[in-house]
This record gives C-alpha cells, structure tokens and sequence, in this order.
C-alpha cells in the first residue's frame, strides 16, 4: 500500500512508513449498509419485508464514525516532526510500544476484519436465501396468478356457456312461436283436425294457411282431403278448380289437382283440365300428363264410296274407339290396330281416345261419317224395242260394281226370285212369240237396284 501522507510504497508487514514514520491505520473493509441488507433480508426470511429508511443508514453511518474514530486520523506536523526524530535518534522504546500497539491494533483490525467477512458470508448467505425465498415467493405468485387466471377464465367460459344457453333458449322459443303461426304448422294442425273429424276446425287452419301464402297447393290439397274423408268428391275438386281459376299460371296448383285425379282414381279428368289452360309454363310443367285426342283421317262427312278412317294421336299411346256413340274406355273401346273400313251406307260416329304411356285417357274426339252410293241410271239393253224375222240376242251393259238381273215374262227382276235370271252373257231372243225384257242393275256394295228397263220383242219366221 502508499503511504497517505508522503506517498511510500509501505510494506504488507509494516504498520509504520518507513520514509515519513507516519502510523498505517487499517480501516476494516465494511460497509453499514451491509448490516442494514442483511437485517432486511432476515426480515423478509421471517415473512416481513420493509423498505430501507433513510433514517437507518443515517444512524449506522454515525456509530460507524464513533466505533472507528481512531481507525484512520492525520498526524500535525509537530507528531511527523517528532517521530522522524525519533526515528533518525534510534529511539526504539517508544517504536518498539508503537510497534506493538500497532501489532495489537492490527490484530484487532484483522479480528474486526474477520468479523466482517463473517458478516459478508452471511450477508451473501442471506441473499441466497432472500433471492430463493424470492424465487419461491415468485413462483408461488405466479402460480397464484396462473390460478386466478384460470379461475377467471372458468368463470368467463362459464358466463358465456349461460349466455349462449339463454340465447338458444330464446332463438328456440322464438322460433316455436314463429313456427306455431306459421304455414306449415297451420297445415298439421288441420290434417290432426281431420284425424279426429273435427272439420269445422281443420277447414279454419286451411283457410289461415291460404291467407298466409295462397300460391302453395298444399293448403288447397289439405282442404280437399276434408270432403275427400267424406266422401264428397265433387267439392273436393271444386277446391282446386276455384284455385285455378283465380291463379291460371300456378303450375303447382295444377300439379296438385292432378295429383288429386290419380288419388281418387279419376285420370279422365286430368285431360279436360289441361285442355283448358292456355299457359304454356304450365302446360310444360306438367307435360307428362299431356294426352292429345286422336285425330281423324280423312275429316268427317258424306262420301259416295266405301271409306277407311285412320286414327293418330300426337303425344302416343294407345287408341281405343266405338261406332255405337257411347265414349270409349280402356276396358269399354275396341282397341285400334287397322283403319276402319265404312263400307255400308248410311251415318257413322266414332269416337276415341288415346291413353299416353302414365295411363292419362285423352279427351273423346268423335266425327260423324255418311256413306251415300250413287244410284246408276237404268241399264242399257240392246237391241231396242221391234220386230225381228231373224234370231237375235239381247246384251245388258253392266258397269263396275254391279250385277245385272233381268226376266222375260214381263215381271220386275228381283235378286231373290226364282223367275229372275242372273246376266252373265249376250240372251238369245225368244223365236215367233213376243217376249217382254226386263233389266235391272244391282250396286254390289249396299244391294240397290237401279230403275228397270224394259223391251219388248216379238220375233216372226217368214
């Protein structure tokens, strides 16, 4: 160490400066902030904690001045002066007491010394234990709070399960009362209504269904199951074809009143329903009910020859017909396979239907045929009327189609007479008598017979 009154360089083991004499004091290494640590972090062991107070460190600042008073002091020039004398005079007695007050108060200092650093090892020591009992008490703080905020997390989870809870709770009662007034609902309760015959009460929950949307078939189908339980088919198609009328461009509505036909075994109807809509959305909506009636090849009206009338239908299926006047049925009509030959006189009604491939009958199309042959003038029969010497034969012209008759007695031909003779060639004249020639023509087709002609010959040999 320097000496701090000349600046020597002192050695470790002299406690006096050999170049001035000045006394080395030894001031011990303490610091009085330790004792103040180390009694904080006692505390904080013990589970009190406090704040170091100014106070405090004022205090033990001054007991420190007053326990080392004499640690360190300056010499007067007199005191230097007179130990260098002593010094230079070889004085021993008084630098040997100086030496050994001096060994005694470094003893002292080296006690005092030791005592410090006893006091530091347990000031570190209680640091250690102030830092883990930190630690501990940090991490307990933290598990207390990772605990708080779990807690609060569980009671937040569970605030918004409640919330949630109570707001299903209220889009469910909500949404029964919605669904109490609503169409559908109206629609169950009157079908329920019919399952217990209550009908006064199922046709108000139908009529509250069309109030609340009157373009939907299924209030209307509901309404007519009411006469349909019944038995009252009349007026349950009276609840759709009053729908229809007022709403012509509701497909569904028809859907449903063909729905309706099928049910209650009434396809016939499904036809002169849709006959009457002039639509084509819906007509396309439903096109697989479509059946057209057959139509007639040729027209009807009066032919003077034997006819075949064709039938056809444009959407297909099979043909059914009769020639009696009543309306053809699947079971009831003679099924079409050939065209239909009118080859008797007289008028002639067919009728038909054809019936598509769901089994929907057409409506009846009928036309009215009269077959009128025409009548051929009286035959021709050569030669005419006269006297003839030499033998002659008589010819009747017969045109296509009919049958010559004739008689030589004067009587009228008739087809069904013995006396009456069939035309198959030239007649030979009767010789030196006079013969009276009848002949008629007979229609092959309808059996009349024309006017009659007459000759009369009489034959005379020279």
């Amino acid at each position: 160490m320097r000496c701090t009154h000349c600046g020597a360089m002192i050695p470790d083991d002299q406690v006096v400066c050999p170049e001035c004499g000045a006394e080395v004091q030894i001031v011990p290494d303490y610091n009085p902030l330790d004792d103040v640590l180390t009694r904080e972090v006692k505390g904080s062991v013990e589970g009190a904690t406090r704040q170091i107070r100014t106070d405090d460190i004022r205090r033990y600042r001054r007991d420190d001045r007053t326990k080392n008073v004499n640690s360190t002091r300056v010499l007067s020039p007199e005191e230097r002066d007179r130990i260098r004398t002593r010094r230079r005079n070889g004085a021993s007695h008084p630098s040997a007491d100086a030496s050994k007050r001096s060994t005694g108060e470094v003893r002292s200092q080296r006690r005092n010394t030791a005592e410090v650093r006893e006091r530091r090892r347990n000031t570190e020591e209680l640091r250690r234990q102030r830092q883990n009992t930190n630690r501990q008490d940090t991490g307990e703080l933290r598990r207390l709070r990772q605990q708080k905020r779990l807690e609060a997390a569980k009671r937040k989870r569970r605030n918004l399960l409640i919330t949630l809870f109570l707001l299903i709770a209220l889009i469910a009662a909500g949404v029964i009362l919605v669904y109490q007034n609503s169409y559908t609902s109206m629609i169950n309760k009157g079908y329920k209504a019919i399952q217990s015959r209550n009908y006064d009460a199922a046709e108000n929950y139908f009529n509250r269904a069309i109030s609340k949307d009157r373009s939907r078939p299924d209030a209307y189908t509901g309404y007519a199951e009411i006469y349909v339980d019944q038995n009252d088919l009349e007026s349950a198609e009276d609840v759709f074809l009053s729908a229809i009328e007022t709403q012509p461009t509701n497909a569904q509505l028809y859907q449903a009143a063909i729905d309706f036909y099928m049910e209650t075994e009434q396809p016939e109807k499904v036809s002169a329903l849709l006959e009457d809509c002039e639509d084509q959305n819906v007509l396309d909506a439903v096109s697989d009910y479509i059946s057209s009636a057959p139509v007639f090849t040729p027209e009807e009206g009066t032919y003077s020859e034997v006819q075949e009338i064709t039938l056809a239908s444009e959407t297909g299926g099979d043909i059914y017909y009769t020639t009696d006047g009543t309306d053809p049925t699947a079971q009831t009509g003679t099924k079409y396979e050939e065209p239909i030959l009118l080859q008797t006189e007289g008028k002639t009604e067919i009728r038909a239907i054809a019936v598509n491939a769901n089994g929907i009958p057409s409506t009846v199309a009928s036309a009215v045929y009269t077959i009128e042959f025409p009548i051929e003038n009286a035959p021709a029969v050569t030669p005419s009327t006269g006297q003839y010497t030499e033998p002659t034969q008589i010819t009747i012209t017969v045109p296509e189609g009919y049958t010559a008759y004739y008689t030589m007695d004067g009587s009228t031909p008739d087809p069904g007479s013995s006396s009456t003779s069939k035309y198959t060639g030239p007649v030979d004249m009767p010789e030196n008598t006079q013969t009276i020639f009848n002949a008629i023509l007979v229609n092959d087709l309808n059996g009349k017979a024309t006017e009659v002609t007459t000759r009369n010959y009489i034959t005379t040999s020279d």
